[in-house]
């Protein structure tokens, strides 16, 4: 429910972004930065973050960014100006900025190696289950007012909070101050891995930040044809996301993406083809979602396969390398309008020429196990333990 709170929340102010722009009298791209600024801030939180809290056990963390979270989705709720709404969005984007990785971690530490891929999939499923039913849902609350659907996902966090008070085991990783945290940049096969999900989203958001006036050709303006676009959207990338849980268990986690990316790529290319009426929209967003799903899985598997030592190090930098992707997407994806005069179905032909890209990236990379990062920052083993009432 945590991870649900945190995709919804960063997924459904592009479903807003004509009613966000109108209330707070700015442009479309200038609304657009919103996703932009939160995804940045939550990239470049993340690794501070998870230094100041690594030496809390793995509930009190959740508990403490979930209540930042929380607060700061009220704020941006109540704003009413665009300069106020941004500074929420900040203060939203750093409670954020622990949620997943800490989430992920916990699971990969609580699970056995079998079924971790299974389990990864899993508490990611809160951010492609937000997708299927978040983004919808809150596009058509926001219908009546955007700022409703902020309310909504605060009082989602306040249900994640007592559900993670209550039922989460108690996990206790050892501390890692920031230095240790950053070290793994120093390796070169970290970072290429990071590069590869950074462009991937990079792609991606390119297009999705501007999701609702891409499709307008589509919709006709008509919101809830969008929001029955969204919901296939996310649909899919829901099928991609439990496929990829089982796809990693049994395949090698680089092919799965190599096809991935490829589909993924080809999908964007089609947009302002596919997206001309409503009947070839559908099938192309239930075909792009399903890559979108898919794609996280095998880079958090590589990432863990590559050094379980420092697993939740290396969890939190995907996270940001993720966001970072979003974050550039939505920047890129505004000034290919302002400057450039790309319309926001066009957006999918450099969208897909940046997914080609990360797929080059990926197959240079495939292949060259480098050296895993060493122990010393976090140790091999974790400890979960049930608290007793």
């Amino acid at each position: 429910m945590a991870t649900f709170a945190v995709g919804t929340d960063g997924y459904v102010i592009a479903g807003l972004l004509s009613s966000i722009a109108t209330d707070l009298a700015v442009s479309t791209p200038a609304a657009g930065q919103l996703v932009t600024v939160f995804a940045l801030v939550l990239a470049l939180s993340a690794p501070v973050m998870g230094a100041l809290t690594s030496s809390l056990d793995r509930r009190s963390a959740l508990l403490i960014a979930l209540g930042i979270f929380v607060a700061g989705n009220a704020a941006t709720a109540m704003g009413t100006s665009y300069g106020v709404v941004m500074a929420a969005r900040i203060v939203t984007a750093i409670g954020a900025g622990i949620i997943t990785s800490a989430a992920s971690s916990t699971a990969a530490a609580i699970a056995p190696p079998e079924r971790r891929g299974r389990a990864l999939a899993f508490v990611l499923g809160g951010l492609t289950l937000a997708t299927a039913l978040g983004l919808p849902l809150g596009t058509l609350i926001g219908r009546a007012d955007w700022r409703l659907t902020l309310w909504a996902v605060a009082g989602i966090g306040l249900l994640a909070a007592l559900g993670i008070a209550v039922g989460l085991p108690r996990v206790t990783l050892p501390a890692a101050a920031l230095p240790d945290r950053l070290r793994p940049l120093k390796q070169g096969r970290v970072l290429s891995l990071l590069a590869v999900t950074a462009l991937t989203f990079l792609g991606a958001y390119t297009l999705y930040t501007y999701i609702g006036p891409a499709l307008q050709p589509a919709t006709g303006g008509n919101e809830t044809m969008l929001s029955l676009i969204l919901l296939v959207w996310g649909v899919g990338t829901l099928a991609g996301n439990i496929v990829a849980g089982r796809l990693v268990d049994r395949q090698p986690p680089a092919r799965v993406l190599t096809g991935t990316l490829a589909l993924a790529a080809l999908a964007l290319a089609l947009t302002p083809l596919a997206t001309r009426a409503l009947t070839p929209t559908l099938a192309w967003a239930a075909i792009w979602g399903v890559t979108v799903g898919i794609i996280v899985v095998p880079q958090q598997h590589r990432l863990i396969a590559f050094s379980p030592a420092a697993t939740p190090i290396l969890l939190g930098l995907n996270s940001s390398a993720l966001y970072i992707g979003v974050a550039l997407g939505g920047g890129f994806g505004g000034l290919a309008q302002e400057w450039l005069g790309f319309s926001p179905a066009q957006l999918g032909l450099p969208a897909a020429g940046i997914t080609v890209l990360a797929l080059l990236w990926h197959l240079g990379t495939t292949g060259h196990p480098g050296t895993p990062v060493p122990a010393t920052p976090i140790s091999a083993s974790a400890t979960a333990e049930r608290s007793k009432a």
